[in-house]
């Protein structure tokens, strides 16, 4: 840890406890609003003496559990110890932990699965219950008291605003080079008192560089040097830069057709590798002056703004793998200028996205003849992670793709099906899809035009045959001809891959 505290006001300063002792402030049933974003940004400390505490209580056999609320994901120090213990009662609005998704998935865990743009406005109007505590990392309390962000901002402001209790993790191991990146808007309202937000670009300023809090319910401050969970991405395999390839022919088809500028609208991308391997294919492309208007800024975005192509990018949280983090904190002082990191009220905020004409690129489970998208269940009924802020984007964007691979499971699952198992994104949302295949421009077409189209150019050739065939049977039997269906075989190919193991026919 470092020997100079970042804890300079002295109220705060009074505060300083271990983190056993801070996590004796969370009783039984409280709910509580986590810092973290992606893996970047989360307490790291907390956490895992609170799973300690829950443990031992439930030795006793004493019921402890909790609410826990996030931006989204966290890190396996704080949903992993907190599920391995059983100690989540309720998990909002999104999550990736292996263990969290099997206890969910078990009916064990409790989960609610939101568009991340709601989170903070539902707190504000009380949909959820009392935030009993916030636990929020921090770079540093300045001695004004007010508090410099970390590398995710995500719902902090309102666990700040909102929760009675507050403990602060302060975070050594974060550069305080970060100070100056982060712009918080404190303009929001609760209707029937909302005034437009005034941006324009996604590079505006609107807010100030801090967070604020109450210092009187500030009941724990502790001191940390704990590294962000840093994920590395996979080099992009061939399916992957196939989707990207596919992609960037559509943008400059685009462009040709005056239909979006020379340096496209500002890009919003989902996490993953194959998001990576768009903005690989972004970076080597033809199109300069471009920015970002996103959730996350990942490695991929941080290349692009090494090479230039990338003029700024706004989001609400930095998620790095190893290399990444070590090139930003290295650069930092030159990207202060060119990242913004807002709450995700404001990053996700459909009036922005609207405004703004985002170009919305976000990734998928499967997809089906119609263009209705499944992006967070397996086979219909098993989560994966969830919707994020996929649906904040896809239905406000200027244009709305998902892309996935056109198979699953060694080609045994055709990520294009007859209907979707599980709809996240319906069909009036979703205006482009991209698999390795090909993509399909689905704007304006009416349904049967859609189906032959996501056909012909997104489905792999080895389900082809099988979707052309349920597609022309159902435009003979189906009793309505707008969208044609076979009711009793629309989901046949997913329970059929639960019986045998593979969609293939035969």
């Amino acid at each position: 840890m470092s020997t100079e505290s970042r804890v300079l006001h002295p109220a705060f300063r009074q505060k300083i406890m271990s983190a056993e002792q801070a996590a004796a402030h969370i009783m039984p049933g409280d709910n509580i609003g986590m810092s973290g974003f992606t893996g970047s940004g989360s307490p790291k400390l907390v956490p895992i003496e609170l799973a300690k505490r829950i443990e031992a209580a439930h030795a006793r056999g004493e019921n402890f559990r909790v609410g826990v609320w996030t931006g989204a994901s966290t890190a396996p120090e704080l949903d992993g110890a907190l599920a391995k213990v059983n100690g989540i009662e309720m998990r909002l609005p999104y999550q990736s932990d292996p263990i969290c998704r099997t206890k969910i998935n078990e009916g064990t865990m409790q989960y609610a699965d939101i568009h991340l743009s709601h989170v903070a406005q539902y707190v504000w109007f009380g949909f959820y219950g009392k935030l009993n505590v916030a636990v929020v990392e921090v770079t540093a309390v300045l001695e004004d008291g007010s508090l410099v962000p970390s590398t995710s901002i995500g719902n902090n402001k309102t666990w700040l605003d909102q929760a009675d209790k507050i403990i602060l993790e302060v975070n050594s191991r974060q550069s305080m080079a970060l100070q100056g990146m982060h712009d918080i808007y404190y303009g929001t309202q609760v209707p029937p008192h909302r005034l437009p937000i005034p941006m324009t670009h996604s590079d505006n300023r609107i807010g100030t560089p801090y967070l604020r809090v109450d210092p009187a319910k500030v009941v724990a401050v502790v001191e940390t040097d704990h590294s962000d969970r840093n994920t590395a991405f996979s080099a992009p395999d061939a399916e992957s830069e196939q989707i990207a390839a596919h992609l960037l022919e559509f943008f400059q088809h685009e462009v040709k057709l005056g239909r979006l500028p020379s340096s496209l609208l500002p890009l919003q991308s989902g996490v993953g590798n194959i998001a990576n391997a768009v903005l690989a294919g972004l970076n080597k492309g033809p199109f300069n002056n471009m920015t970002a208007y996103t959730e996350v800024l990942q490695d991929g975005m941080l290349d692009m703004i090494a090479s230039g192509k990338l003029r700024h990018a706004s989001a609400t949280a930095i998620s790095l793998s190893e290399n990444g983090l070590k090139y930003f904190e290295e650069n930092i002082e030159a990207l202060r200028s060119r990242i913004l990191l807002r709450p995700q009220e404001i990053s996700n905020h459909p009036e922005l996205i609207r405004r703004l004409g985002i170009l919305a690129m976000n990734g998928m489970i499967e997809a089906d003849i119609y263009g209705n998208v499944n992006s967070t269940h397996i086979m219909g009924t098993r989560i994966m992670n969830g919707i994020g802020g996929s649906g904040d984007f896809a239905r406000n964007a200027y244009i709305s793709v998902f892309m996935t691979p056109s198979t699953a499971k060694g080609g045994n699952i055709s990520c294009i099906v007859p209907m979707v198992s599980h709809v996240d994104h319906t069909e009036h949302d979703v205006q482009v899809l991209v698999t390795e295949q090909g993509l399909a421009d689905l704007r304006g077409l009416a349904p049967k035009a859609r189906a032959k189209l996501v056909i012909e150019k997104c489905a792999h050739p080895s389900f082809k045959d099988q979707l052309t065939d349920y597609y022309e049977r159902a435009l003979r039997e189906s009793p309505g001809k707008h969208t044609p269906h076979i009711l009793t075989e629309a989901l046949s190919w997913h329970q059929q891959f639960e019986e045998t193991g593979t969609m293939k026919r035969g």
